[in-house]
Parts: structure tokens; sequence; C-alpha cells
């Protein structure tokens, strides 16, 4: 393995201390990375903690683009963590499929399912995952089937927010210290819209065109024929500007309308409708 930047020394007592404690307390782990921030900072610190009995494993699916994975292999081989792909077929699974408002059980328990599985055949445990501590408020289906199949979740364990895992990334030197949240692609699909290979390429493919034109923070939200864009509200102006050009490569992936959301971009917005079934509220 490739020796990983030696890291500044935490305050004594802070939550990163509290971190590294908990997980030097483990006998080895199975690391969930799913490339963002919090799995990453994770997976950095066992590796750091554990040595060669941490393993940092990512389920592969339709669901991960494949520049998602390409940043997740260039991460691992930067901090010399040893990493594994693995398959997984959440698409078999007809509750995900189905898109109900609980689809992340249905993957995350095909997910831990899977990893649980790596860590019986190479003897390694418990499997964890980076839920942080302000992820428990809000709708979080995919905690209960972490519940469910006994993953741990030290982050929520030790109290981390977001803002002290990007604290914790920026002293590890982490590049993705900064990077926006990012959830799988079937978080774009609204709900009772059936999952499908081919809407999750359509979704990543329009998100990756909008990335080429300057936009890094993005979701494209598919309503059927509908993709509504949502991206920070300074960047409303610089899309429309772009309108044209837009819509033209959105339509060629299949869509027939393109919008632009006015609310910005936010987390959960395919959850308004359920809150308000009127959509007058």
């Amino acid at each position: 393995m490739v020796a990983s930047p030696g890291p500044t020394s935490p305050p004594k007592g802070d939550v990163e201390q509290r971190l590294r404690a908990r997980l030097a307390a483990l006998p080895s782990a199975v690391v969930a990375l799913s490339g963002g921030v919090d799995s990453s900072v994770l997976a950095a610190l066992a590796a750091l903690e554990l040595g060669s009995r941490a393993l940092a494993v990512t389920g592969v699916s339709p669901s991960l683009s494949t520049s998602e994975l390409t940043a997740i292999e260039g991460f691992c081989k930067e901090r010399g963590l040893a990493h594994v792909a693995v398959d997984t077929r959440e698409l078999e699974r007809p509750g995900y499929v189905e898109n109900s408002p609980d689809r992340c059980y249905h993957c995350k328990t095909e997910l831990f399912t899977v990893l649980a599985r790596v860590a019986r055949d190479r003897g390694v445990g418990p499997v964890i995952e980076g839920t942080n501590a302000d992820d428990l408020s809000g709708h979080r289906p995919g905690r209960r089937a972490a519940a469910e199949l006994g993953v741990l979740s030290p982050l929520v364990e030790v109290g981390a927010t977001k803002a002290d895992v990007r604290a914790i990334a920026r002293r590890l030197g982490l590049s993705n210290a900064e990077r926006p949240s990012s959830p799988c692609l079937s978080s774009r699909i609204a709900y009772g819209i059936s999952v499908t290979p081919e809407r999750l390429e359509r979704v990543g493919r329009a998100e990756a065109a909008l990335k080429a034109r300057g936009f890094p923070e993005l979701r494209v939200r598919l309503h059927g024929d509908i993709a509504r864009i949502e991206v920070p509200r300074r960047d409303l102006v610089r899309v429309s500007e772009q309108a044209d050009a837009i819509v033209a490569e959105l339509r060629a992936l299949g869509f027939v309308w393109v919008t632009l959301d006015l609310a910005g971009l936010r987390s959960g917005s395919l959850l308004e409708v359920l809150r308000d079934p009127s959509g007058q509220g």
C-alpha cells in the first residue's frame, strides 16, 4: 500500500479523536464507500487506525455513474486504501424498482447484504457506513436497513455533524473535502415512476452534460418525459443563458420537456409532493 499523507494531530477530545478511538476499538472493518465526503473520511480514518484490517467496498450498479466509480477508484489509489468494487442487484428487488418513498430501504438492504457477505468471506467486519449526525433528521429509510443488518454508523455514534466531517477531511487533506453531496442516480427519479437502467443512464448522461457546461452542483429530476433541472439559485441565470443548447442536449437523450426549477437546488425535493399532495401548500 502507498503511504497516506500524515494528518495533523487533532485537538484532544475533539470529534476526530473520538472517531479515531471508536474505529481503533474495532477488530477490523468493511467500510461502505460511496465516494461522498462522509464515507471517504470514514474510510481514510479506518485505514489509519486499522491498517490492513480495514477494507473499503463500493457497490456497483446502474445507479452509480461511471464517473463516480472512477472518482472513487482514484481517491482510493491516492490515499493508498485497500478497496474492492462489488456488484449489487437492487434492480432485481421489486421494492426498489417500484420506487415508493421507501426505495432507499430496499437499496441499502441489498448493499449491506452484499457487504456483509464480503465481510464474512474475508473474515473482517463489522460493516460500517457514513451516516452523520445531521442525517438523523428527515426521511432516511436506509437507516432501518442498517439497523436490521447490524451495520454500524460511527459518525453518528460520536456525534459528528457534516461540518465536523468536512473539517476532518480538510485536516486529512482529502481531495474531496469540499465535494457537494451527490446521492445515487435513483434519487433523481420521481416516486411512482419505476427505476430502470435506461432511466438511470438518461439522468446520468443529462447531469454529465450540464457538469461539462460548468455546473458542478445540480440535479436532473426525471418526471416521466420531463427533466426538471435544479441548480443553486446563483446559477439560475447562467443556466437560462444556455437554455437553447441545454434543451437540445437533453431532448437528444429522450426528454420531451426541459424545465428549470426556480426554487433552486435542495435535498429531498421529490418528497415535497408527499408533504402536500394537493400541490397548493
